[in-house]
Parts: C-alpha cells; structure tokens; sequence
C-alpha cells in the first residue's frame, strides 16, 4: 500500500468527495445506528455520511496514520481509527459498511465483498464506490502504465503495474448475489473540469502515480517519470477553448443489503 499525503490528496477534495455524496444518497437505510468509514482518508467521507445521519454512531478508518491524523485535526469530535481495512472486523454487527475509493487498493474482491458482507447485521448494508474497469483504459492510467514498461522502467516497476484490482459490475453481482437480499449497481462518468494536464499530474500524484513513484530510486527519477507522464497527459487530454481540459472519470458503485 502507498503512503499517503493528506494535503495533496485535499488539492481536489471536491472532486474526491462527490462520488461518496452520490453514493449516501443512494443508500436506503433510514436510521442506521452503527457505521464505519473504511478507508475513510482525511475524513471528508466520513463527514457526508455524518451529515445524512447525525444521531448514527460512525467510525472513519484508515490505515495511514497521516489521514487519520488530517481527520482529527479537520474534524475533532469525530471517531478515528488506524485500521487495515483487508483484515478490519467489527467488533458487533453494524448496519452500514461504507467503502469510497477503497477497494481497488486490496486484492481479491471475491474474499473482500463476503467478509464485508459478514459484518452486517440483518437488513444492513454494504455500500462500495471504486473506478469503473474502462477508467484503467483511459490515458490518465494507461499512459502511467505504458511508460512504466519502457526498458529503463520495466523490471522494477512491475509490481506497481499490478497494484490495482477492478472488475466488472457483473463480477460483483455474481459475488454479493448469494449474500445479499438486494443489489443497486450503477456506473457514472465524471466530466471533471481541470487547470490543465499538470492539474492532471497533480490530482494522479495523490493517487494512482504513487506506487510508481514510490518504487523509483531517488527524487531525480522520480521527477524523470513525472516529466514524461506531463508530455503523455498533454498530448492525451487537449486543452478546451479558455484553457481547461476535460477530465472524464468512470466510476462504479454498488449497494447490497443483507
């Protein structure tokens, strides 16, 4: 798992922070009593479900300290926890399992969606936003990956290239379908209006760049591999009248109910 950087992540923090708004409101649990955030970051999450919900007993987790520790300080009343999300139980039933951006960090969704599942009590609700499988076609993630197979990149960069896992809506159907008593799947495509194709660079820096960065040796190839991703975006995503570029982001939620 990559380390994170709270500030950076917070440069496009309204962006990040819609998709999980969508997916409250999707939510059909009128008065859930216990819920916990996974994956919660530096808390934005975590609030929008505070505000749908204020008497409801919610825990953000994270299992980066730096996040947590963003979220204390953002939101000082609130309930933090350092946590591994791939090995988290929770310590009594709960009624709703919220996972915004999270999953595509952890391996096997099939084991994933069961235990999840497991934490429910009856009539609960796992609720899960990730990127959809055709955004890791589009050139913000193919670019980063074809470059990455470039000779002097190949070799130790494997590992990053594999760092993502995504399936089809229909993978998670199949999944949750003998656990769950209902199933909401739904994809949307995000226009995201940005700077330029270094805002590009910037927002992928908070994210899906860092595993790549991270296995690089020192600064000066870090910024090597920066410089040249910079050239793929400009060429990739062309700029709109007035300056800006559009920035089209597929992601795909899923509700199931126990």
């Amino acid at each position: 798992m990559p380390q994170w950087d709270a500030g950076l992540y917070l440069k496009f923090t309204t962006e990040r922070t819609q998709p999980s708004i969508d997916l409250i409101q999707r939510i059909a649990l009128a008065d859930p009593h216990r819920i916990f955030d996974l994956g919660c970051g530096p808390g934005n999450s975590t609030e929008a479900l505070r505000r749908r919900w204020p008497g409801a007993l919610i825990t953000g987790l994270d299992s980066s300290p730096q996040m947590i520790e963003a979220a204390r300080q953002t939101y000082p009343s609130g309930a933090w926890e350092v946590a591994d999300a791939a090995r988290w139980s929770a310590p009594e039933p709960c009624d709703l399992v919220f996972a915004n951006a999270l999953m595509q960090w952890i391996p096997d969704h099939q084991r994933m969606c069961r235990r999840l599942m497991e934490q429910l009590a009856p009539g609960g609700a796992l609720a899960v936003q990730l990127p959809a499988e055709g955004h890791y076609e589009s050139p913000v993630h193919r670019e980063i990956r074809n470059l990455s197979r470039e000779p002097a990149w190949r070799d130790r960069l494997e590992a990053a290239r594999a760092m993502f896992t995504h399936a089809p809506a229909g993978f998670y159907y199949d999944a949750l379908q003998p656990l769950a008593s209902r199933i909401d799947l739904w994809e949307t495509t995000y226009y995201h209006v940005v700077a330029g194709p270094e805002a590009l660079l910037d927002w992928y820096r908070g994210t899906g760049l860092r595993p790549f960065l991270e296995a690089l040796a020192n600064d000066e190839e870090r910024r090597d591999f920066e410089r040249k991703v910079l050239d793929r975006y400009t060429a990739a995503y062309p700029r709109q009248p007035g300056g800006r570029v559009l920035f089209p982001f597929q992601r795909l939620f899923f509700v199931a109910y126990r």
